[in-house]
């Protein structure tokens, strides 16, 4: 250990780093609460369409077969709609939605088409180093910001590459908010809709019903909607879990300082009292031999 003032200037640092990561937890504590209350509110909704169109495509029977949005793409590529952060600093988030990739992508058939689109610069970052194919990063709005209106932007543009057979299938990775301290990847089967999938999530729901206009027009009014807020919940959900996890990370960081801290100001004490006393024992010898 090193003398008592360079103790003193890592006690100055630990403890400046003290201030900045508790600032930081509190600063994501307040994003979090806000975004959770997104997350929470939204999903309602999103049960309620879900069991709306699963309820319609009850009604239409084989008839769901006949439309494109539920049949597998003309094309051989897959998209996957990879969801991260921007910045770091909250702890292990993006490693734990590239661990969920980098398992999909091993399961994969050798000279499988996978192309990325990315929200969050991480996720351009790490697909980057790896020579992955990246089609579009989004960064306006960038996640913070995003609104159910750049959610419906995106999935128009996933939906209308999936249309013109670009695509076989369409996935999303991103993080879901289950709870304060619990979030895990997830994948979701965007595009072609699973219709067994809907018909269980329907199943009860609903008795009859009387339609207007028709099954099928309200169908294809509906689906587009269904789609746009399965995006918009992944996204809310996964800036939720991003901020859940930096104010995890910025508290055991700020908890690490404290202790930190501690330990170097008991050094510090002990060294100083052996300085005094070193001091008192020169002093005092000193007056002895004088004598």
């Amino acid at each position: 250990m090193g003398g008592i003032r360079e103790l003193r200037g890592r006690i100055k640092s630990v403890g400046s780093i003290r201030q900045i990561t508790r600032a930081m937890e509190m600063v994501a504590s307040t994003k979090l609460k806000r975004f959770q209350d997104k997350a929470v509110s939204s999903r309602p909704y999103s049960q309620e369409i879900s069991a709306l169109v699963g309820h319609l495509a009850a009604v239409l029977g084989e008839g769901v077969s006949a439309q494109p949005l539920f049949r597998p793409g003309q094309g051989k590529a897959i998209a996957v709609l990879l969801v991260t952060s921007d910045r770091g600093l909250c702890g292990a988030y993006n490693s734990n939605v590239f661990r969920a990739l980098e398992l999909m992508l091993r399961e994969q058939p050798a000279g499988t088409d996978v192309r990325f689109f990315v929200y969050g610069k991480k996720g351009y970052q790490y697909l980057s180093a790896r020579k992955r194919r990246i089609e579009r990063l989004f960064v306006e709005p960038v996640l913070e910001q995003i609104d159910y209106r750049g959610a419906a932007r995106t999935s128009r543009d996933l939906t209308n590459l999936f249309l013109a057979g670009e695509y076989r299938e369409v996935r999303v990775l991103a993080t879901a908010f289950e709870s304060m301290v619990r979030y895990v990847p997830r994948w979701i089967e965007l595009l072609p809709i699973q219709a067994g999938a809907l018909l269980g999530e329907s199943k009860g729901e609903r008795g009859d019903v009387l339609l207007e206009p028709d099954a099928a027009t309200l169908f294809e009014r509906l689906v587009p909607r269904y789609l746009e807020t399965r995006i918009y919940n992944a996204l809310i959900e996964a800036i939720t879990s991003e901020y859940a996890s930096r104010r995890a990370s910025m508290k055991n960081a700020t908890d690490a300082a404290k202790d930190m801290q501690s330990e170097l100001k008991l050094v510090y004490n002990r060294k100083r009292q052996e300085t005094i006393t070193k001091e008192l024992l020169d002093i005092v010898g000193g007056a002895e031999a004088l004598r």
